[in-house]
Parts: C-alpha cells; sequence; structure tokens
C-alpha cells in the first residue's frame, strides 16, 4: 500500500482524460523513479501554468495572455473566422495548420436535452464580432452530431442578414476509408455532399 499523498496522487492523475486508474498508478511510479528530475519539472510548469492561465477575451481560446498568440498574431487573416464548439476542437484544427484566420469558441453546443440554450454559448460575441466589420467568411467548424449541426443552422440563421460567406466543414468518407466499415450517416453525408469529378 501506498501512503495516503501518492493515493491522492494518483486518483488526481486518474480523473485526468484518457487515464483510468492503472495508467495513473504507472504515472506516479514513473515519477517516483524520477522524482530528482520528473517531478520538479512538473510542479514548476503545473504551477506557471496555474498562474498565468487566462481566456481570450476575444475568442474564448486558452492561454497564457490575452488577447491569445492566435489572436495577436498579424500573419493571420483576419478576414476569416472559424466557429469551433471548444478550445480541444481550436487547437486540433490549428495544429494541422490548413486554417490560417482567426478562430471563435462557442463554450459548447445546443442541446434541449442538456438545457444548453443560445445564451448560454459565446454566439452573441461572435455576431458582435462580425458586426463590427473586416469578416469576409466565417466557417462553422461544427462537430458532425446532431447537436453541433442544430448549433451550425443556428447560427447561419443568425448570420443570414450579414454580408458575410457562412460555410460549413465538409462531412462524408475519410481519407483511406472503406464503405464496408463506414456507419450509415457517414455514408448519407457523403452522398448528399458528391460533386462532380473533373
Amino acid at each position: 500500500m501506498a501512503s495516503q499523498e501518492i493515493e491522492a496522487l494518483g486518483s488526481a492523475l486518474a480523473r485526468l482524460p484518457g487515464l483510468g486508474p492503472r495508467s495513473a498508478r504507472r504515472a506516479v511510479l514513473w515519477l517516483v523513479k524520477r522524482r530528482e528530475t520528473a517531478l520538479p519539472q512538473l510542479l514548476q510548469a503545473l504551477s506557471a501554468v496555474q498562474e498565468t492561465l487566462v481566456e481570450c477575451s476575444t475568442c474564448g481560446n486558452v492561454d497564457t495572455r490575452n488577447p491569445c498568440g492566435i489572436c495577436a498574431d498579424p500573419r493571420r487573416d483576419q478576414r476569416q473566422i472559424c466557429v469551433v464548439e471548444d478550445v480541444a476542437d481550436l487547437w486540433a484544427l490549428d495544429r494541422a495548420k490548413l486554417f490560417t484566420g482567426l478562430y471563435h469558441v462557442l463554450g459548447g453546443r445546443l442541446s434541449a436535452l442538456e438545457g444548453v440554450r443560445p445564451e448560454d454559448l459565446a454566439i452573441g460575441t461572435l455576431l458582435d464580432r462580425v458586426a463590427e466589420g473586416g469578416i469576409d467568411e466565417v466557417v462553422l467548424a461544427m462537430n458532425a452530431t446532431l447537436e453541433g449541426q442544430t448549433t451550425a443552422h443556428y447560427i447561419a440563421e443568425r448570420l443570414e442578414n450579414s454580408p458575410v460567406r457562412v460555410t460549413q466543414l465538409a462531412h462524408g468518407l475519410p481519407v483511406g476509408g472503406e464503405l464496408d466499415y463506414l456507419d450509415e450517416g457517414t455514408l448519407a453525408q457523403a452522398l448528399r455532399a458528391r460533386r462532380p469529378m473533373s
């Protein structure tokens, strides 16, 4: 049996996404074996993030400065905004380095079952950003779920009278995907989004 403090560390790590009790125990053992080097570095990094972490007042990203590094980057295309459900989606898209514009984090998606209404999300601040002008395109990068698509349609309706082009990420067959292994929803979306071959 480990001490109460070591057990508490294991329990704290087990609450992290992707780590269960066994993975957390392995992480604790790794940290204990390298307590002279790894533990101080981890503590310092956690402390630094805790002291400096802020939410960007422009887009809702999480960073150690406000505005965040993306909003403050003059090389970004200021005329495009990609709307995402949460920060994890923003980080995934930006890591791909395929979108060079700005982002807007909603903080969730509309859900009647969970009681999430438009006023619970950062839709109003998105509309304000568009109303300020200078935006040519709003890319709706919602997840391909019922709630995600409902959120995308709601935002598209709210932007209907704005002088911006509203686009949505394509959905359908993944690269390398075999038809036999795909679900009916993915196949249906791929068929609806078909385009002529050139």
